[in-house]
């Protein structure tokens, strides 16, 4: 079933700087199919446990995570770009592949002790999951997996977010 996801998603070369190969997954959410294919891979990761949050990462995260959310009948909460949220945040800084960012997230968007599962398109370097997983834990999270459509493996990013299990749909 990946296989179709897999042959889906388009190499754009050099995007968004040289030296990067950009996997673009918008043929996939164009793709009523392919997109609930996708979706019901994701809530799968959750192996069943009962989800009181899905957190999506900025942005294309937010596609995935909230239908993950939808479909699991759980709460959504997005982890934004510095300056996005309009109440009082916790933030943290972190490194990507090209560049530096910082994300924020409400501060009373989790309570302690809810379980989440947090859900982005991509896992490169581990960076921004880093971070998400960094603000979850200091809100008391119970963070019960990382999962992502696309990794790659290749870059080692799953090393950064131990000790939280990480569940991959394609990996390059």
């Amino acid at each position: 079933m990946p296989e179709a996801l897999r042959a889906a998603i388009r190499d754009v070369v050099d995007f968004p700087k040289p030296g990067i190969i950009f996997k673009d997954i918008t043929p996939i959410l164009a793709d009523a199919k392919l997109f609930h294919q996708s979706i019901s891979l994701l809530c799968e990761t959750a192996g069943g446990r009962v989800i009181d949050k899905v957190v999506g990462i900025d942005a294309r995260g937010f596609i995935f995570a909230a239908a993950v959310a939808d479909r699991l009948g759980a709460g959504f909460v997005p982890i934004r770009k510095k300056g996005k949220l309009p109440w009082k945040t916790l933030q943290t800084a972190y490194s990507l592949e090209y560049g530096e960012s910082i994300v924020e997230l409400h501060e009373d968007a989790i309570q302690p002790g809810e379980s989440i599962l947090l859900v982005d398109d991509l896992l490169a370097t581990g960076g921004t999951a880093g971070a998400a997983l960094k603000l979850l834990d200091e809100l008391g999270a119970n963070v019960v997996g990382v999962s992502v459509l696309i990794e790659l493996a290749f870059l080692d990013g799953r090393a950064k977010l131990e000790p939280h299990p990480v569940h991959t749909i394609l990996s390059y």
